[in-house]
């Protein structure tokens, strides 16, 4: 699904409605792309985020697959297709990131140190 640049069907994915605390890493590569507190319900049926962990591990670019543009989102070690950015988020970016679960792994919080990811735990400090 990642390479061919596929969509998964709507409320039919694993992490739409995942409300656990953790991050969400590229599926292919384990790059950091994602964390739930950035995570809302968007009512689209896909996880959707109001911003990426770290922009440097994204990169976007003109999507024509449908009549009209889209920005496309990938991952940018892996290259993986991870969905695309609209402009009808909430605050404070007004973003939703609406990205495929199928390219997604995700990492629980209580696993983060153990799987090498202990640099996020801060983003959970309450």
């Amino acid at each position: 699904m990642t390479q061919e640049d596929g969509t998964e069907r709507p409320f039919d994915n694993t992490y739409w409605d995942n409300k656990e605390d953790g991050i969400y890493v590229d599926v292919v590569t384990g790059e950091p792309l994602f964390s739930s507190t950035d995570k809302y319900k968007s009512g689209t049926g896909w996880p959707s985020f109001t911003k990426p962990i770290d922009e440097r591990y994204i990169v976007t670019t003109t999507d024509y697959k449908l009549l009209y543009p889209r920005t496309e989102v990938r991952s940018k070690f892996g290259d993986s297709h991870l969905g695309h950015v609209f402009k009808d988020g909430p605050a404070p970016t007004g973003l939703r990131y609406c990205m495929n679960s199928a390219a997604l792994r995700f990492v629980p919080k209580k696993l983060l140190a153990q799987q090498g990811y202990e640099e996020f735990l801060p983003l959970f400090d309450k």
